[in-house]
């Protein structure tokens, strides 16, 4: 009778056992405005009636509870960004970063929202106004919204900028609000939201290139990996790292993939590694799942090796940060990358960018994916332009890898592009290659990869890297779908920008870029500054970044990743220091 009252038991804790906990959402609510008291509301799953701990920076704090829904309520003054996770029994949730910076603005409602004259989606309701740097943004918002007959309801008080909700009800009574309030002396612009997450490029299957080691190859992936694991711990001249924190701007990560499995619970645990915190998807295939696990995916079955977590035992451990605060857009990406940086972010991760309608690619042909009207564009021009320029006044040490785009058109010009064409040191620039069908040829070699046709190029490029990764899978021993796009390569990029500061974290922006193309291997032909077809990939290598030799035979030909080298320069750049 004991045996038969102990095997039901045993069936509820393996149930229990193999029902994973997890947060699937955390962002701000209640009053958004207020500094001092914040409140963050929870998504789990997979919560049931034994205790619960919410741990933040392994700390429990208190908590309400309501089903799957939780809510913290955290004052400022007496808690730090951190990562929080939840603990029950046995069973441990994904770790994601909670930010107390504050800023955060809200996206719209599926009943909120409306197609406009060019056939995109945008708020109706819901936009956002910069505010003059002169004038005090959260008063003057609060005046707009007395005047008008608004309410603010998020913020990103440090670029000045508040979203207002307004009292309309559709696309014509909108545009004709935003004129009016454009035209205030205290408005610099108003930003209208018409985003959504930018999708990987589609390859036809006949045409997918393999990413199997040639790929990351092209790179000198494994090279790099080597040389770290090999120079920080040699006797003859030791290095002690730093960690860096990196911030990837997506919406979320599987962690129910093998891939990220390892990332569950307190991280990290003991000793330095590389910890990943996000929120969590609904499958491993996605967007955000393919840009972290070229960083972070962990090296066993599987699938995938991420470069940060292939430099454990060497480094001093790697923060790497997937945040998106919400799905507001544009304006969201922005809140999350000044929240990010504020809590101690050096290399921001941005796989994701727009096409003004309109644009044409190499070819003369119009864009079709990705585009964003001539009234929304204008806005982000305006609150991009805000965030380098606070940026550069107020955390120069920051950099920002950017993907070039997926369009075949032109990075460089905002009449096409969003946003890779600034032109600032923070902002560094990643086109896409794909590994060539000629054999035999060394790594070096200009011809051992190809330009992928769908990227994006011209000078404002600053390198190229392998595009192409496999997705993440929910088995061990399952190779992934291929997923290419510059989207993949920026990770690549920004990647080893992190290993490079971990190496010398004294290393400026514009030092990074000096180093990456300094070390670069080339890609394409050899055009003496003037390409036919306008077909720069990238900037053209100048005799300056070749030792000042006039006949290097790298002179003028396009720039590609090699990551090995720019660490061996890094290094090197630690003993000119001295």
């Amino acid at each position: 009778m004991r045996a038969l009252l102990i095997l039901p038991l045993l069936f509820i804790n393996l149930a229990h056992a193999a029902t994973p906990l997890r947060i699937e959402n955390l962002q701000r609510c209640g009053n958004l405005l207020d500094s001092r008291e914040q409140r963050f509301c929870i998504t789990a799953h997979g919560l049931d009636d034994t205790p619960l701990q919410v741990q933040l920076n392994n700390v429990s704090v208190p908590y309400q509870r309501d089903g799957q829904h939780l809510v913290l309520q955290l004052r400022t003054d007496q808690v730090a960004s951190a990562p929080v996770y939840l603990q029950q029994g046995s069973r441990s949730s994904n770790g994601v970063w909670l930010s107390m910076a504050g800023s955060h603005v809200v996206a719209a409602r599926p009943d909120e929202v409306a197609k406009n004259m060019d056939g995109l989606t945008t708020y109706v309701d819901l936009v956002s106004v910069i505010i003059e740097e002169r004038f005090d943004g959260l008063e003057q918002a609060n005046a707009l919204a007395r005047k008008y007959g608004a309410e603010v309801v998020g913020a990103i008080a440090p670029l000045n900028t508040y979203q207002l909700r307004l009292p309309v009800t559709n696309l014509t009574e909108r545009d004709a609000m935003v004129l009016r309030i454009g035209s205030e002396v205290a408005v610099d612009a108003v930003v209208i939201e018409e985003s959504g997450a930018e999708k990987e490029e589609a390859a036809a299957p006949a045409q997918k290139p393999s990413p199997d080691q040639d790929e990351w190859a092209a790179n000198r992936f494994l090279d790099a990996v080597n040389y770290y694991q090999r120079r920080i711990p040699s006797q003859a001249a030791p290095i002690t790292p730093v960690p860096i924190k990196v911030g990837v701007i997506e919406r979320n990560v599987d962690f129910d993939a093998p891939d990220f499995a390892s990332y569950l619970g307190r991280c990290p645990n003991g000793k330095a590694r590389t910890c990943l915190y996000g929120r969590d998807a609904g499958k491993p295939d996605n967007h955000g799942s393919t840009v972290a696990g070229v960083l972070a995916a962990q090296w066993s079955n599987g699938g995938n090796s991420g470069l940060l977590r292939g430099l454990d035992g060497a480094s001093q451990g790697f923060d790497v940060i997937v945040e998106r605060g919400s799905d507001a857009g544009i304006t969201a990406n922005v809140a999350a990358s000044v929240n990010l940086v504020q809590d101690g972010v050096r290399v921001l991760n941005w796989s994701w960018g727009l096409h003004r309608v309109g644009a044409r690619n190499v070819d003369g042909d119009e864009i079709d994916s990705l585009v964003r009207s001539g009234l929304a564009m204008g806005g982000y021009e305006e609150l991009l332009e805000e965030f380098f320029l606070w940026l550069r006044a107020k955390h120069p040490e920051v950099v920002v890898v950017n993907s070039a785009g997926n369009g075949a058109s032109f990075s460089g010009t905002d009449e096409y592009r969003l946003p890779s064409s600034f032109v600032t040191d923070q902002l560094l620039v990643v086109g896409g290659h794909q590994r060539s069908e000629e054999q035999g040829l060394a790594v070096d070699d200009p011809h051992y990869v190809e330009k992928r046709a769908s990227s994006n190029i011209d000078r404002r490029v600053d390198i190229t890297a392998s595009a192409c990764a496999h997705a993440s899978t929910a088995l061990e021993g399952e190779v992934g779908d291929v997923h290419c796009g510059t989207s993949y390569a920026t990770p690549m990029v920004a990647g080893v920008v992190a290993a490079m500061l971990s190496l010398n974290p004294s290393l400026t922006p514009e030092q990074l870029r000096m180093l990456l193309r300094r070390s670069a291997m080339t890609i394409g032909g050899n055009y003496d500054f003037e390409p036919m077809d306008a077909d720069d990939l990238t900037a053209p290598i100048l005799p300056s970044e070749r030792d000042y030799q006039l006949d290097n035979v790298d002179v003028g030909r396009s720039a590609r990743l090699d990551m090995q080298k720019a660490l061996e320069l890094a290094v090197e750049s630690r003993d000119r220091r001295r």
